[in-house]
């Protein structure tokens, strides 16, 4: 390879890491509510959406472990006391098993005060704003 054909292939690999870094630094930064990051009804996938509504009707719910007690052990939500938080799950297209997809409320189970979403089981959560 020439001296030449050398440069110009370092260049334009700079030229993509900075036209990479440049693109993703100007993404939309997520809103903030209580440490956490939110993610509106409409953002949510269709499945979460649907979930959320149902919620709300207090059902009914595919999964018998629709509606049990959230323990928080995580503790990366707010703490509250034992019985507060409740979990739901959100279908994955696809799987025959639960997935990974979560919406987790406190409050009332049928009148939730919050509910909160993740997208992978627990390792991180966003608020869901209506």
């Amino acid at each position: 390879m020439s001296r030449f054909a050398s440069i110009k292939l370092v260049l334009t690999g700079l030229f993509l890491t900075t036209a990479m870094t440049l693109g993703t630094a100007q993404a939309r930064a997520p809103v903030q509510v209580d440490g956490l990051a939110t993610v509106s009804l409409n953002e949510l996938p269709r499945q979460g959406a649907q979930i959320y509504t149902l919620i709300h009707q207090g059902g009914p719910f595919s999964s018998e472990k629709d509606g049990t007690v959230f323990g928080n052990r995580e503790r990366l939500l707010p703490a509250n006391k034992r019985g507060y938080y409740r979990e739901y799950t959100v279908p994955t297209p696809g799987l025959k098993h639960r997935g990974v997809r979560r919406i987790v409320c406190g409050g009332q189970p049928r009148l939730p005060e919050v509910c909160y979403y993740t997208a992978d089981h627990y390792a991180s959560f966003r608020k869901i704003v209506p």
